[in-house]
């Protein structure tokens, strides 16, 4: 009976060494190889005319997720690290032993492995489509052709650091009324299944009918107490029912998002954010040289809105066919006429890039207004929603005390 052979490239384990040596010069060097064996890393450091003086295997921790923050904080101390003169291999050592996060520090000496092996930047980066998304591979193949390399990754460096931004503000603006209403449901049933049967009690001596809004709480309180379990469950389940839809279901993912842009005062919001990403990621994407026709490939996903994402597909192929981009993005519908203004003087002027930087500034300053607007908006409005709820169940479990008080 025949037995399934591994592919050689899995059976050879790679490991990574910490090395020190000597050039051709007798300067000293220090850094770090990934290779399968002691044997390979003196071959390969000595064809690169280094003699090896102490090598040491090392060994990286496993735990940990790189998240969009990590990468974004690479883009940055690599982008510092080669504006400096700091040679590239080098700069990936100098992040990796840095890092507090065992899964970054592996993703930088596997990229750091492949560019030692004859691979290009952006090459290497392509490898890793999870972390590295093609508006990334694209800037930093564009900058190595251009040899600019330094001054690209510090405009990527920039656009993700205002991209994230503007995505965490968003996230706060909506997790704030939605932290809310989750304390507000703790509350209340904490007072449903605890708070209200003792008062029951002390109600069944008294005699006589109860208050209206009392007998209310009371039937709440019940089934509160004898469906709590079905109740947390399904509310739970229904959570993450819906989360997995979301995740899976691209049909649930485009009506969600066609919603989310006609909600009263958070679909302002999110449009806003969606045309200061559009924009931005376009002025970075012409500025470092890409074709406008190529750009707008990942301009569309980087809008994090379907309307914007199929917008911007109408708006390439009238590009290609040779609109030009003030038309085009004037007849999709999705863009107020201030940002058409402003492309249009863009065009005219040989400018674009700059100014879609100034419209991404403005909307990314519309946006900070916005939220903090939301958020004074919301305080009371919680503040009277609480109370209110609070309030209500007190004066319901206090009628009947009250009641008694005046007969007596």
């Amino acid at each position: 009976m025949a037995t399934a052979q591994k592919p050689a490239a899995a059976a050879i384990k790679q490991f990574n060494f910490a090395w020190q040596g000597k050039d051709k010069n007798g300067r000293p060097q220090k850094g770090e190889i990934k290779a399968p064996s002691e044997a390979v890393v003196h071959a390969t450091l000595r064809r690169q005319g280094i003699m090896v003086s102490k090598l040491k295997k090392q060994k990286i921790g496993s735990g940990g997720k790189v998240t969009a923050k990590d990468i974004t904080l690479f883009a940055r101390q690599l982008a510092t690290m080669t504006s400096s003169g700091v040679p590239l291999l080098q700069s990936f050592d100098i992040v990796a032993k840095g890092t507090n996060n065992p899964a970054i520090a592996k993703l930088i000496l596997d990229i750091k492995a492949d560019v030692e092996t004859g691979s290009n930047l952006a090459s290497a980066f392509r490898k890793f489509p999870l972390y590295f998304d093609a508006l990334f591979c694209n800037l930093v193949a564009a900058g190595e052709q251009a040899g600019i390399l330094d001054s690209l990754l510090d405009r990527l460096a920039s656009y993700m650091e205002k991209t994230q931004a503007i995505k965490s503000k968003i996230k706060s603006a909506l997790f704030y009324p939605v932290s809310i209403i989750v304390v507000a449901f703790l509350i209340t049933a904490v007072i449903m299944i605890f708070v209200v049967p003792a008062f029951k009690d002390v109600f069944s001596s008294f005699g006589g009918e109860l208050p209206g809004p009392t007998q209310v709480v009371i039937a709440i309180s019940d089934g509160f107490v004898a469906n709590w379990y079905y109740i947390f469950g399904g509310i739970a389940g229904l959570f993450f029912g819906i989360s997995a839809m979301y995740k899976r279901s691209r049909p649930m993912q485009i009506a969600v998002d066609k919603y989310a842009l006609k909600l009263p005062v958070f679909g302002d919001l999110l449009r806003k954010s969606a045309i200061a990403r559009w924009t931005r990621t376009l002025s970075t994407m012409f500025a470092a040289g890409v074709p406008l026709v190529e750009a707008l490939d990942s301009v569309g996903g980087a809008a994090g809105n379907y309307v914007y994402q199929m917008a911007t597909k109408e708006i390439q192929n009238m590009v290609s066919t040779g609109t030009n981009l003030t038309t085009a993005m004037q007849d999709s519908g999705v863009f107020p006429a201030m940002v058409t203004q402003m492309v249009a003087i863009g065009e005219e002027s040989g400018q674009l890039d700059n100014m879609l930087g100034k419209v991404a500034d403005f909307f990314e300053r519309e946006v900070d207004d916005a939220v903090e607007a939301l958020a004074s908006l919301m305080e009371p409005m919680i503040m009277v929603i609480l109370g209110g709820l609070i309030g209500g169940l007190v004066v319901a479990l206090y009628l009947p005390i009250f009641k008694l008080g005046s007969v007596v």
